[in-house]
């Protein structure tokens, strides 16, 4: 067995080995636990917003704070145009650190230590990159994007374009299987070790708490890292898109 720290669908289905629901459960486990955050944030965020106050309470007062934070972040490298994806991006930091330290609860899990949930974000990301990058320079400028733009003699090339073409294909396959699996690997092996600390049993507490610490600033650098690295993959796009209209004028 893996040194997993026990979750409650894991109890559950240790304790009714013969149920059908219980073998079910282990199959959706990733799946409980995303839906739990889900419903934890729809929460929270409707307990601040149903009744917005000029002089705002403090969950409300807390939430705005974090919107302001992310706002600033997102528009810090994509200027004003990148508001547009201040929520999806704010959205992916807060869902992707809340799933990174709910693992700490007793008896919960982090989603994000599985490769499914990990690879299921990151290829929101890539979808939605890809759409902007269309609808920012059409599908013509996306493909013309892609060739690369070889100037000069080259562009009279046929194999300089194609080539440029591959990698640049090639090089936005890899980026969903690079974000979901730095995201992924880094959860899973905070995960292993906090359960193998567990298994110490009184004698292990001193480092489980220790590691715990780690492991709390170690969730909020990765979610970082996956919302910042998102935020210039749509620098990319929106960049070249300027550039663009910058050489017409």
């Amino acid at each position: 067995m893996r040194p997993e720290l026990p979750n409650l669908v894991t109890l559950l289905a240790e304790g009714f080995p013969n149920f059908s629901w219980a073998k079910k459960l282990i199959l959706w486990e990733n799946v409980i636990f995303s839906l739990i955050i889900v419903f934890i944030l729809v929460l929270i965020t409707y307990l601040a917003s149903r009744k917005k106050k000029m002089v705002p309470a403090r969950l409300q007062n807390g939430l705005e704070f974090c919107v302001e934070l992310i706002d600033d972040f997102v528009c810090g490298i994509l200027g004003q145009k990148g508001r547009r994806y201040v929520p999806f991006i704010g959205t992916l930091f807060i869902y992707i650190l809340s799933m990174n330290l709910i693992g700490l609860v007793p008896f919960m899990k982090s989603s994000t230590s599985s490769w499914s949930t990990t690879l299921g974000l990151a290829l929101c990301v890539f979808i939605y990159v890809q759409y902007s990058g269309i609808r920012e320079m059409g599908f013509l400028g996306y493909l013309d994007h892609m060739f690369g733009k070889p100037r000069g003699i080259v562009a009279f090339s046929v194999f300089i374009p194609i080539m440029l073409f591959i990698l640049h294909i090639v090089s936005e396959l890899v980026k969903p299987l690079s974000l979901s699996l730095r995201l992924r690997s880094n959860i899973w092996g905070d995960d292993m070790l906090l359960g193998v600390l567990a298994g110490f049993g009184i004698k292990g507490v001193p480092l489980l708490v220790f590691s715990s610490l780690l492991v709390i600033i170690a969730s909020v650098i990765q979610a970082l890292v996956f919302s910042l690295l998102s935020t210039i993959y749509f620098a990319l796009i929106i960049t070249h898109e300027e550039e663009g209209i910058t050489k017409e004028a």
